[in-house]
């Protein structure tokens, strides 16, 4: 790739050590969950661990006269963020789907093939809380259904969501910072070829365990039949505007929206209907439907307060990447995508996005290569696709990840130990995939 003239520094040169609160947050969120559970459960906790991390990064910001860095983290990425997040999660917690058909290999692969087309357009999170329930339902009186478990989180919680910026959060962060909402369709390819491999080695190895199946578990699976059922169906109606709001109300739609004296309601628009349509949802859906789902607030509040923390702490690091860019030896897509990618896997998905994205806007490229987000559009896609797919490579790469073993396991099923599921899972049945994925593609 030809590089050209250097973008302007930022004027005040920083060091890597005001970073130190941002990697102790994502090493807590890598190993909270390992080596303190009960603790790391608790919500107040986590508000805690992000106060204590972000007051020494706003004291040495506001001391280095960067509060506008921090200013953009705070309403130009955490708020529209999180407020997408929680429409996502309030609209799909009042579609409730219920049922219990027969758990053959053809009826569990359309459920995952169904989960991964929608995870692109009502989020990863939304798509997988929406339907583990009734696949495991499904499978309640099948004896081998740990597989389906796995292929689930890879397919529905995180591969699926790669297609437009509902689907992932590190999608919606590019978004935010340039890339359109049609651009990634542009991924179109790379979701497809993903998919059809997920879908057809899950097929085969459904049916390798549905022949194992005891004579009793099948029988009792065809004789409990209850038909598929979908309440809350006008939660689709808000899904919908969740969609067309991302969509169309922002400053390439609607150019004021983009200008510096704009009042903060105008800048906001997006995030104000977004509210309107989440509180609709909330108090037109009948309780009893959240009811049948679960529902609490819960997740939601555990993201808002771990993000916060990271989204503060992060701001340091944005600021040296983009200082040191040229220096870090990344120039091709396929750096870009095993960088991007094995650190979404064991750190977290969104924040390792940003940052290569932050590395590769400091990079300057020759006049004839086509930009998106000011970043090289071949780069671009190989951070968006890794952030995406690599999340599924361990359990805490995405957040729907730990919710899905989480509910899995409430159900009885005995899910494999942090270890475990890479060795028996992602080491030799995702990575492949992904390493066939850069080969054809970048």
């Amino acid at each position: 790739m030809l590089l050209i003239n250097s973008n302007p520094e930022l004027a005040t040169e920083i060091p890597l050590w005001p970073s130190i609160p941002f990697f102790i947050i994502l090493l807590a969120i890598a190993v909270g969950p390992l080596i303190a559970e009960h603790w790391w459960e608790n919500n107040k906790n986590k508000l805690i661990i992000s106060t204590v991390l972000s007051v020494p990064t706003i004291y040495y910001l506001v001391h280095m006269d960067l509060t506008e860095h921090l200013k953009h983290q705070i309403l130009g990425d955490y708020l529209p963020f999180i407020v997408l997040l929680t429409s996502l999660f309030v609209i799909t917690g009042g579609i409730h789907l219920s049922g219990d058909i027969k758990a053959k290999p053809k009826v569990n692969t359309f459920f995952l093939g169904i989960g991964f087309l929608l995870a692109s357009f009502m989020g990863t999170t939304g798509a997988a809380m929406l339907l583990i329930r009734p696949v495991i339902n499904i499978n309640k009186q099948r004896q081998f259904s740990v597989h389906t478990i796995l292929f689930f989180i890879a397919a529905v919680a995180n591969c699926g969501g790669l297609l437009t910026p509902l689907g992932d959060p590190p999608l919606l962060m590019l978004y935010l910072r340039g890339a359109s909402f049609t651009w990634f369709f542009s991924l179109l390819p790379e979701w497809a070829f993903v998919g059809v491999l997920l879908l057809t080695a899950y097929y085969f190895i459904d049916a390798y365990y549905y022949k194992k199946e005891p004579a009793a578990n099948l029988s009792a699976d065809a004789t409990e039949i209850k038909p598929i059922r979908i309440t809350g169906a006008i939660n689709f109606i808000f899904l919908l505007g969740v969609v067309f709001s991302v969509a169309f109300i922002n400053h390439d739609v609607i150019p004021e929206m983009g200008e510096e004296n704009a009042p903060y309601w105008l800048k906001h628009l997006r995030e104000i209907v977004l509210i309107a349509l989440t509180a609709l949802a909330y108090f037109t859906t009948p309780n009893k439907i959240r009811e049948s789902n679960k529902f609490s607030w819960g997740p939601i509040v555990e993201v808002a307060v771990v993000f916060i923390g990271i989204f503060i702490t992060m701001t340091p690091t944005l600021i040296f990447l983009s200082q040191h860019a040229p220096n870090m030896g990344l120039t091709d897509p396929w750096h870009y995508y095993y960088a991007t990618g094995f650190l979404s896997a064991f750190l977290d998905n969104t924040p390792t996005a940003v940052a290569f994205h932050s590395v590769a806007s400091s990079i300057p490229y020759a006049d004839s290569i086509p930009l998106v987000a000011n970043v090289a559009e071949s780069i671009l896609s190989a951070i968006a696709t890794s952030a995406v797919f690599f999340g599924a490579l361990t359990y805490i790469g995405n957040g729907p990840n730990f919710m899905v073993k989480s509910i899995a396991e409430d159900h009885k099923i005995k899910m494999p130990s942090f270890f475990g599921y890479m060795i028996k899972f992602s080491l030799i049945i995702l990575l492949p995939i992904y390493i066939l994925t850069q080969l054809i593609f970048m």
